[in-house]
This record gives C-alpha cells, structure tokens and sequence, in this order.
C-alpha cells in the first residue's frame, strides 16, 4: 500500500428549462451529491487553503444540530436542524429497543428550516416547521436531521422522514406538508435517506424494520402519485435519477436488492443483489453505468451496465466488474472524469477505479491526517476535497493518468469544528457545515502592486 502524505448527467432538456435555470443549476448545489448527483461540480472553481485565521469569509453559528449538507441556490444557503427544549424527560425504553439509545434523557425537539445569506452569513429567517419528542434517537454520532433538502429554484423541499415531508418557498413559508408514517430504524440509528427531485417529481426511499415502501410525491402539490413496497430493512440510501435510452430511471441501493423504478408509475424495471446489511452510501451513475457500494458484515462494489438491464440481472453480463475490496460505508463514492473514488468502510484509505473497466491501476493510498470519515468526497477543479470528522479537509490533485503519476498533495486544511455534513462547492466558494458553526471559504483577493 502506498502512503500518501499527509455522470449522472444533470437531466436537464433545453426544451423544458431555460438557459438561466440550467446555468443556476450548474453553478449552484441544489441536492445532496451537487449539481450531477455524483459529487463533482463542474463550474466551481473553489478555494485550496484556509483555516481559522485564513480565507474564512464568514463563520456562523447555527441553531440545533444536523448533519444535512448545505443546499445553495444563488445567494442562499439552506439547512436544517432539530434544537431541543423545554424540560427533560426519562427515555421510554418500553417504546421500542433501542430509542433514545443515544440520549441519557430525552427533550423534545424543534425542528428547524433555515436560509443564510451567502454573502455575509446572516440568517435570513428560521422555520420551526414540527416539534415532538423523537420517538427514536439515532446512532451517538448521528443527528436527527441527517437527510440533505432539495430545491428547483423555486420552492425547498424538506425531508425530516417521521417527522414530515415539507415544502418551502424561499421565503420560508410552508407551502405544503405531508407525514409519511413513523420510521424504526435499525437499533435505534437513526434516519438519514435525502430525497431526490426530477421535473416535478419528489421521490422518498423509506427502508426501515417494518414495511418499507418507496413514494413519488407531486412537488407542487405534495399529492403523492405512486407508492410501491419494498421487500428491505433500514437502509440510508438515498436515490438517484438516471435517464437512459429514453426512460427515467429511480435508482435505489438496498441490502437484498439494488433495484430501478420507473419514474411515471413506480414499476420495478431491472434489480440486482450483492450488496451487504447497513447499506449507506448512495450509488452514483454517468454514461449508462451504475456504480454501486456496502461494506458492513461483507464488503462489496460493483458496476452495472444499464443497456439491455431488465428484470434479476444478478451475475449477468450486466455486472461489468466486482470487488470486495475497501468498499465503501458511510461516505458515498465520487464520480469524477471516468475515475471512482471511494474510502474503505469510513477509514482513511482511498481508492480509485476506472469507471468502465474496474481496473485500478495505482494506489490503494493511506490519507495520513485523516481519521474517521462520515462526509463523502467532492471534487472540482482537478482537485479532490476529503474531509474528516475533526474537521481536516485534505486536497490532492486529480490526475488523468493514473498509472504513471500518484495523487499530488496541494493542502491540508483544519477548521475547529467537528465535520460530519459533505462539503458543498459553489463557484469560488465551499460551504462547510460542522456541529456548531457554518462556514464559507472563499479565497481573499490579494491586492495588486
């Protein structure tokens, strides 16, 4: 092992959407995985150093805790949070094994929407949009408000899971709200699966311990349009849209079954099992290829060619390769010019694949001043941005030949906050959102001599 020191495309058709939405789209972080779904964000040009005392343009405290990302449409950054109040309660352990495991007593919870100003960080206006005591509390390191909103430029489309499906405007009036049902999740973990959003159509995957279901929700609205059962337990995935060869596929990774639905009406168009228990990371696609990972009691990634895939295509020529080797846990794989990156379990050992062959041809590489890793990588610029849960955020050099020239390291950069929400790139920008404050990065201009 080598030390290393220290797409779906965006679905957008001119004939439906205008130049300017499609540019803000490209230039913005609408979703949970950036404008491709994948981790890249094409039109960034982000900041490589900073720290406390460096290139921090505004740091701002936020209210509760959370571990979505960042969504940001032009100038506003949105966010959610669950803050406790009032008096506290003793755990009712007789309510289900494992609730509250992570909370020695239990408050009940405000549920918040927020938007900050991008330009200087102010908060713009907070939502309280539910409060109840949480039936279940969520894995020690986890929060209640884990799944990343989504927005299409209009209205902000919120998933709290048991405690509400929401829709905004950008002024933070509740348009629509919607509940789903209560979710029990396994031991007590916690809920954390982001909702997708394509031309109208809001999609929710809501695997747990009893009956699972996926559900197509009108975004306008809120009417749901489909709903099919799922024969899973708790999962953290979140689904992802993929258009090929004409259809519209909803692509979800599931401990039995990595399956596809038809957008329009929910039908099952292809599945394949392989995958492990505990599935979190969220697969990513581009090109008519479907990549995706668990590591759990078993390790296990592979690559699904989507042409010709109909009904079980278990080890079928569809599966265009297979590894058991690092596999991803917490943090999703990066997708990026041809190139899958991706951390063994939540370790801070990175590995990369051609996209199509599977074959890695350098590395795996050890992340020295990494430790455990909950945010999933991105990229821009030729740049690779990894972040740990201390709050370091490495970024080396993307290099389209790998077999000749290892990652490069151009900085290691430290915030003193703890870091479990994925970064969001946004033009010259990266929002960083830790356990106690937002951040924006942004590189000072240097004064001309």
């Amino acid at each position: 092992m080598k030390i290393f020191l220290l797409s779906i495309g965006m679905g957008l058709l001119l004939t439906s959407l205008g130049y300017a939405q499609i540019a803000a789209e490209a230039e913005s972080w609408a979703a949970w995985r950036g404008p491709l779904g994948t981790g890249e964000a094409p039109a960034a040009r982000p900041p490589l150093v900073w720290s406390e005392t460096e290139n921090i343009k505004w740091k701002t405290k936020i209210p509760g805790r959370g571990h979505s990302t960042p969504i940001v449409w032009n100038d506003l950054v949105f966010l959610t949070a669950a803050e406790p109040f009032g008096e506290k309660q003793e755990p009712k352990y007789s309510e289900r094994p494992g609730a509250h495991d992570n909370l020695a007593v239990a408050q009940k919870h405000r549920f918040l929407v927020m938007a900050i100003n991008r330009k200087d960080g102010s908060i713009l206006w907070k939502k309280q949009v539910h409060e109840e005591l949480p039936r279940e509390g969520a894995h020690y390191t986890a929060s209640l408000t884990s799944a990343s909103p989504v927005t299409d430029g209009q209205y902000l489309y919120v998933h709290l899971g048991s405690y509400g499906l929401y829709c905004l405007d950008f002024e933070g009036r509740v348009i629509w709200q919607k509940m789903l049902g209560k979710m029990h999740t396994k031991h007590g973990h916690g809920e954390g699966a982001s909702p997708v959003l394509h031309r109208g159509v809001l999609v929710v995957n809501w695997d747990h311990e009893e009956a699972s279901f996926i559900a197509a929700i009108d975004a306008k609205s809120g009417k749901e349009i489909w709903r099919q059962p799922r024969s899973e337990i708790t999962s953290w995935s979140s689904p992802i849209v993929v258009e090929h060869a004409g259809q519209t596929q909803i692509i979800v990774a599931g401990t039995h079954r990595v399956r596809a639905y038809d957008i329009r009406n929910g039908k099952t168009l292809w599945e394949c099992g392989g995958l492990s228990n505990n599935v979190v990371a969220t697969p990513v696609a581009a090109d008519g290829i479907v990549i995706v990972g668990s590591s759990y009691e078993k390790r296990a990634m592979f690559a699904i060619q989507l042409e010709g895939a109909e009904g079980d295509i278990t080890d079928s020529d569809n599966i265009l390769w297979f590894t058991r080797e690092r596999t991803p846990y917490v943090p999703s794989p990066l997708l990026y010019q041809g190139s899958v990156y991706y951390l063994r379990h939540y370790q801070n050992i990175l590995s990369r694949r051609d996209v199509i062959t599977g074959q890695e041809r350098s590395g795996p590489f050890r992340l020295q001043g990494l430790r455990d890793i909950y945010a999933s990588p991105v990229a821009a610029a030729n740049r690779i941005y990894i972040t740990d849960r201390e709050g370091v955020t490495i970024v080396f050099q993307h290099v389209a030949d790998e077999a000749t020239t290892a990652p490069r390291l151009l900085a290691a950069n430290r915030i003193d906050d703890n870091v479990n929400a994925s970064l969001a790139l946004v033009g010259n920008q990266i929002l960083i959102r830790g356990e106690t404050f937002l951040y924006c990065i942004e590189e000072k201009t240097r004064p001309k001599d």
